[in-house]
């Protein structure tokens, strides 16, 4: 499989290029940021503010993953769809959705990127892009969308991740999507505890072994928190350190917070694999 797309309209080389993609949800108990962004204008100033910081992509989301209130197709869509229009002239632009009827309606507004979190547990998820230019992101996760699973427990958390990514991975192919269509996710922390999360950054090779771009969402998870006794505010240099660790066992679309400094780490790791050259050189030249 060739490992250059076009996405959004812009050629991406996944051999050796690395995505920043950043965050920007329109929820009021979003994981991170807390709501800072589910006023529209604080949502579109974010959008220009991660555009000028160096995101190639920015992911939009209208209902988090973890358990809270309902949230119904329609007011996702009237969350979504005006940072939609705010984006997709600065950034390839994802939606995180795992509702069909969502995706469908965003890839007509311009959305290139679909993110189902749920791991296709509505295969017309698949349906709604087929035909379309859309990639679709396939990410493992165990319970239905905004249901709570404590106590996740797994044999071979990698070997099981992986199958089922594959099995995912042909039910969308059976459903006509194309294979240069599919981005797969490991779902960091997606019912999953530290020890697991952290043995699928260990073994992420064999994640992205399975050939399609692997996205990496890491920024600022509880494994990052546990592991080094860090509140949520001051997991930056944790986070930083992941997606090197990430990026070197192959990850290629990285999912962050902290979109400066998160791209500086991306493009310097770019630079010392020798897939970028320096902006400059004047040092002993």
């Amino acid at each position: 499989m060739s490992d250059k797309r076009v996405i959004g309209g812009r050629t991406y080389d996944f051999s050796r290029q690395v995505v920043v993609m950043a965050i920007v949800n329109r929820t009021p108990d979003s994981f991170h940021d807390k709501g800072r962004t589910f006023a529209l204008e604080k949502a579109a100033e974010a959008v220009r503010a991660a555009a000028a910081d160096g995101a190639d992509w920015i992911d939009i989301g209208g209902v988090p993953f973890a358990p809270g209130p309902e949230v119904s197709a329609a007011e996702e869509l009237d969350r979504v769809l005006p940072v939609v229009e705010a984006a997709r002239d600065l950034a390839v632009v994802s939606v995180d959705t795992f509702r069909p009827e969502v995706a469908a309606e965003v890839i007509r507004a311009g959305a290139g990127v679909v993110n189902d979190t749920s791991g296709l547990r509505d295969p017309a998820m698949a349906d709604a892009v087929v035909g379309t230019d859309a990639q679709l992101v396939i990410c493992h996760s165990l319970a239905a969308p905004r249901t709570a699973y404590p106590s996740p427990r797994y044999g071979d958390v990698t070997a099981e991740v992986v199958a089922f990514l594959r099995r995912k991975v042909d039910l969308a192919l059976s459903r006509g999507v194309r294979p240069d269509q599919i981005i797969i996710d490991p779902g960091h922390d997606l019912n999953k505890n530290t020890h697991h999360s952290l043995e699928l950054c260990r073994r992420l090779d064999e994640v992205s072994g399975l050939g399609y771009p692997t996205l990496a969402a890491l920024s600022n998870k509880d494994f990052i928190g546990e592991t080094l006794d860090r509140p949520q505010t001051e997991r930056l240099a944790g986070t930083l350190a992941t997606l090197v660790f990430c990026i070197e066992r192959g990850a290629r679309i990285m999912r962050v917070h902290d979109v400066r400094a998160a791209a500086d780490a991306i493009r310097m790791t770019e630079a010392m694999l020798g897939w970028r050259a320096p902006a400059y050189t004047r040092h002993n030249m």
